[in-house]
Order: structure tokens, then C-alpha cells, then sequence
């Protein structure tokens, strides 16, 4: 995009367009440009015909520059929703997915019959899985962790700012790790190493996102390493890659876990992959 005269509100969307932005980006970024709420798309028909200020402009021409360069609408505007949380989010963390509310929807209704149950996050980035947990179940012991300490530093700030009382802990994968948990939830890096999509994800801490030659690295650890740390009754729950559903399961069944099963994520995917330790 190159600057713009004065110009409506519509127009700058329409030039927006034309530049390759989709239509919900641009609206977004456009209502970040003019201080508005995100979600107020509704202002934006309200006032189309409104000429936007000159530091809106220029504000929203650099946003679309670098959102057309590829860099997430998140780390654009400083925020995203999940789970209906407002999470502050800057590149050192991923950007959410919406799909990921999937592994949040089934680790509580695996909790859903026990009390006060403990609860470990592992690598939780911005901190949105364990946020999002513990503000539906405010009654559960939530703990997040992660290798990076840039991370736990946006993750406890999503924490103070919410009000939510998850505890962080520093540490890689379940290493070192002392006690039991009702749930182990995780979002692990799981995209292969030489993937082509990586060039589209440069913008995106590279750690959070890949996984060794097949991507399925971390996910080894993890569920080598978990068994020992769930009581029994306890789950495993793992979001992988779209292609992944079949070798997870294959991985939970060897460590000796039971009830082994994927759920689709909002496009019909088996997205997430989880397990049981047996009860006997």
C-alpha cells in the first residue's frame, strides 16, 4: 500500500483490500488505528463515510504494510480473545489459535466431576490454556510452564491483569517436575523442522512452533515423561498438526495410557489427541 490522501472510512478498507488484506484484518487494524474496540465492526458501517483523521492514516497504512509482510493481526494490535479472554500478546509467545479452544473444552469436561483438581499447562506461552482454565474452574490448582522466560514474563502479565490466579514455574517440559495432575493439557511445538509453511510463520517465536524432522519431538517427551505425573483416572490431552492424529494416538497407546482418542477441532480435524492412565 502506498500513503493515502485524506480518505473515508470505507475507502481506506477498500484500498486495504486491493493491497491482499482480508476484509476481518483490515477491520481490525482500521478500528485499533482509530481507538475503537476491536470488536466493534458495527462502528465501522456506522461510519463509512467519515473522513479519517491524518494519524489514523498513517497508522493504519503501517499496520497493513506489516500485516501484507505477514506479521499476525495479534502482535498488530497488542491483543487477542480466546476463550473470551482479552490476552495481551507480543512476539515473544504465539498467537493464539481459535482451534486450540478445543483442548480447552476438553480438558474441562474431563474435570468437570473432580474437585479441586490440579492442573498443568505445559508450555503455555502467552498463557491462554491455563488462563482460560482457570477462570471456568476457578476452584482448580493451575499451573503453567514453560522453557522461555519471555514467555511466563506476557503469561503472568495476562495473569495479574485478568485476575486470575494461576501459578507459573519455569522449566522445560516435565523435567524436574514434582507431583500429580487430574489433567496434563498441552499446545507443544509440532510443525517438522523443514516444513515449507515455517517461512509464513517467520514472525512467530520458531522454539513455540517446530519440532524436530517429523514434528512430533516434543510430543515423544511429553508423553514419556507424563504418565508418572497424572494419578490414576488422570488425562493427557495434546494438540498436534492436522496429519498427526493417528501417530499421537499410536504414542499414548504405547506409553501404556488408556481411552485413546482425537477430537476435531471447528473444521472437522482431529486436532486434539488425549488419554487416560488406567485406573487399575
Amino acid at each position: 500500500m502506498s500513503a493515502f490522501a485524506p480518505t473515508t472510512v470505507a475507502a481506506a478498507l477498500r484500498q486495504a483490500h486491493t493491497a491482499g488484506l482480508a476484509r476481518i484484518d483490515a477491520q481490525i487494524l482500521l478500528l485499533h488505528s482509530v481507538g475503537r474496540p476491536l470488536h466493534d465492526r458495527a462502528w465501522l458501517l456506522a461510519h463509512d463515510t467519515d473522513t479519517l483523521p491524518t494519524a489514523a492514516s498513517a497508522v493504519f497504512l503501517a499496520l497493513c504494510q506489516r500485516r501484507a509482510a505477514g506479521e499476525p493481526v495479534a502482535y498488530l494490535t497488542g491483543v487477542k480473545e480466546f476463550y473470551g479472554l482479552p490476552l495481551q500478546v507480543d512476539a515473544r509467545v504465539l498467537d493464539p489459535r481459535p482451534d486450540t479452544e478445543t483442548l480447552v473444552d476438553w480438558a474441562l469436561e474431563v474435570l468437570q466431576a473432580v474437585p479441586t483438581p490440579k492442573v498443568l499447562d505445559l508450555g503455555s506461552g502467552s498463557g491462554a490454556i491455563a488462563l482460560a482454565l482457570q477462570q471456568q474452574r476457578p476452584d482448580a490448582q493451575v499451573l503453567a510452564l514453560d522453557a522461555s522466560t519471555d514467555a511466563l514474563a506476557v503469561a503472568q502479565a495476562n495473569a495479574q491483569r485478568l485476575g486470575l490466579a494461576v501459578q507459573f514455574q519455569h522449566g522445560h517440559w516435565l523435567q524436574g517436575l514434582e507431583g500429580r495432575f487430574a489433567a496434563i493439557v498441552s499446545n507443544p511445538p509440532y510443525i517438522p523442522s523443514g516444513d515449507p509453511h515455517l517461512a509464513s510463520l517467520q514472525h512467530e517465536p520458531l522454539q513455540a512452533l517446530a519440532s524436530g524432522p517429523d514434528g512430533l519431538d516434543d510430543i515423544r517427551h511429553i508423553v514419556a515423561q507424563a504418565p508418572a505425573h497424572l494419578p490414576p483416572g488422570g488425562w493427557l490431552l495434546l494438540e498436534h498438526g492436522w496429519d498427526q492424529a493417528a501417530s499421537v494416538r499410536a504414542l499414548l497407546s504405547q506409553a501404556g495410557l488408556c481411552q485413546v482418542q482425537s477430537r476435531c477441532d471447528l473444521a472437522g480435524i482431529e486436532r486434539c489427541s488425549g488419554a487416560q492412565r488406567p485406573l487399575g
